[in-house]
């Protein structure tokens, strides 16, 4: 082990891992143009891991000062930048509010790799004075880490996981929805349906809490398949359903898949059904999921957080409603 009180070097890690600094250092230089025997990589990447090894800017930075740079981690394996993405509107405002503060922003890469792989670019968040993380999952154990070596860390979109010691800004996606299911209830629909996908993630979870808050007798579906059968959505009808409400993910799968059952089966909307998005596109029935707003707030509660100001680590932000033209009074059939 490296002396105490020293930070861990690359000669550490080698003398450890019973290789050469060399390869120390093609291995956390991410150089895959040298040929390693994948055991030797693995072995690099371990010890590093275990000995909180970070690169020297990080390292010989003083305790009391700062890079005024802020990290950002997303857990795909293609950084979102088109316009159309989701996630496109979280990065607007991740980066007019960190231009805002004067801040820069350091973007890190490593999913859609190994796992090692992505835990040691995990790791490598520490060269910022902080970092803003999102995505449906978290890698608990490399972000444990982070939060319990005291790292200012942020993610978007709440987290329940590590016994609720993440900090957040998410969206308050029970009220949303418990909204939407109410004014389906007072324009007088009683057989509504739910359909979700089939991952599992917090968002999803508080979706479906709000629904069944509201309307207990809803049927819950599980979009296992990226389509729904026409068969399916006939029957609904069939068995008087008047109203589907959708859940609303990154991906768009369960409302394509319920639009498009729908205009195969020749029915409209609201005529025949009336059809709700737990935030879904724009202009569609339900409400809006706040992205923006979001990604503004979280670089704020991030910066608060590496300046020890007060803050609340765990925020929601509201939703705001969506009319739209889907929703309307069921047809009596």
């Amino acid at each position: 082990m490296p002396a105490r009180g020293r930070m861990p070097r690359q000669t550490d890690i080698a003398r450890i891992a019973g290789v050469s600094q060399a390869a120390v250092s093609v291995v956390l230089g991410g150089n895959r143009t040298v040929r390693l025997a994948e055991s030797t990589r693995r072995r690099v990447l371990e010890v590093a891991e275990e000995l909180g090894y970070v690169p020297h800017p990080a390292a010989t930075r003083l305790a009391s000062s700062r890079t005024k740079l802020l990290g950002l981690y997303t857990f795909r394996a293609a950084f979102p930048t088109d316009e159309a993405d989701s996630y496109h509107p979280i990065l607007s405002g991740v980066e007019d509010e960190a231009a805002a503060l004067g801040q820069d922003l350091v973007l890190f890469t490593g999913a859609g790799g190994p796992l090692a792989l992505e835990e040691a670019a995990i790791h490598r968040t520490r060269m910022a004075d902080g970092c803003l993380f999102f995505g449906r999952h978290v890698p608990e154990g490399p972000v444990s880490r982070l939060v319990g070596s005291g790292f200012p860390l942020v993610y978007i979109g709440r987290r329940p996981e590590l016994g609720g010691r993440i900090p957040y800004i998410g969206a308050d996606y029970v009220t949303a929805s418990e909204q939407v299911l109410q004014r389906l209830i007072d324009l007088g629909h009683r057989e509504i349906r739910y359909v979700r996908e089939s991952d599992e993630a917090p968002s999803s979870e508080d979706r479906q809490l709000g629904v069944l808050r509201v309307a207990p007798r809803t049927g819950v579906v599980r979009l296992g398949e990226p389509e729904l059968a026409v068969g399916t959505v006939r029957g609904w009808v069939a068995d008087d359903v008047t109203a589907v409400v959708v859940e609303g993910t990154d991906t768009g799968a369960a409302y394509r898949a319920v639009r498009a059952a729908i205009d195969a089966a020749g029915l409209s909307t609201p005529d025949d059904l009336s059809l709700a998005v737990l935030g879904g596109p724009p202009g569609v029935s339900g409400f809006e999921v706040p992205m923006r707003e979001m990604g503004r707030a979280a670089v704020r509660l991030l910066v608060d957080l590496v300046t020890d100001r007060p803050s609340t680590p765990q925020q929601l932000l509201w939703c705001p409603p969506v009319t739209g033209s889907d929703v309307g009074p069921p047809r009596s059939r």
